[in-house]
């Protein structure tokens, strides 16, 4: 049987030893929930997209991230579109308005309004338009994107698939238009993870606060200011290096 090596940092492996955790069982089960998980995604996102089943084409996707490709199949076709790009989940993301992920974009000082401007530029690699009512498929950038916002929900360890994994996605995909457009605006993939992972433990010590407090519930703008203000301070630390990193190089302003 093949053999497959998992480093694991001193300070856990001590631990997984003291504990006796069968690490050989408990990889194997995240690994092969890990595989159906990719294959399923893959052999969807191969396949023209049911808008009437997405609760089971989609089956790990919150509401919310469903809604998000719902969104972004009825944009392609108003809009001609010979396949469901990049471009259109991130249309659809925009679209739907709500989502952690706009508010880790809003963290990261990176205005919607501004990714909605360049994704309505003219593209030079933009597909031709359809003709009649030919049956629409993911592109493979999207599907690409697609299988990355999987991997990246596995990789956090989360057993649900959200908007904020599905942004993590296309900033990954390098091929498409929406990670162009991300990567442009200041979105690296490495700092938006990181972002995420602020922004999802900004989110539960709010919602325990509240619930702590026996107050209303906090309205969508309170919200999104405390979480910003959550991903902003997990992120301090990574822009005074960066901030460090360009004097030495020269290129501060004004270098």
């Amino acid at each position: 049987m093949p053999k497959i090596n998992v480093y694991l940092p001193d300070e856990l492996a001590e631990a997984v030893k003291k504990a006796g955790v069968p690490v050989s069982a408990v990889c194997q089960r995240a690994l092969e929930q890990a595989v159906r998980r990719v294959t399923s995604i893959r052999e969807t996102a191969l396949s023209a997209p049911d808008l009437d089943d997405l609760a089971a084409r989609f089956p790990h996707f919150t509401p919310r991230a469903r809604s998000v490709i719902k969104l972004s199949v009825e944009q392609a076709r108003a809009l001609g579109a010979v396949e469901v790009g990049t471009e259109h989940l991130l249309g659809g993301m925009l679209a739907e308005g709500s989502n952690l992920a706009l508010q880790v974009l809003g963290a990261l000082e990176i205005d919607p309004e501004e990714v909605r401007r360049r994704l309505d530029r003219p593209s030079l690699d933009a597909p031709a338009a359809a003709g009649g009512d030919a049956e629409l498929t993911f592109g493979a950038p999207a599907a690409a994107a697609l299988e990355m916002t999987v991997t990246e929900a596995t990789s956090l360890g989360h057993n649900y698939i959200g908007c904020e994994h599905l942004l993590l996605g296309l900033i990954a995909e390098p091929e498409g238009v929406a990670g162009h457009v991300l990567r442009e605006l200041g979105a690296e993939h490495r700092l938006t993870r990181r972002a995420v992972s602020a922004a999802l433990a900004g989110y539960v010590h709010l919602r325990a606060q509240t619930q702590a407090t026996s107050v209303a519930p906090a309205q969508p703008a309170d919200a999104a200011s405390a979480l910003s203000a959550a991903v902003r301070e997990e992120l301090r630390p990574v822009l005074r290096r960066l901030d460090r990193l360009e004097e030495h190089l020269g290129l501060a302003d004004g270098a």
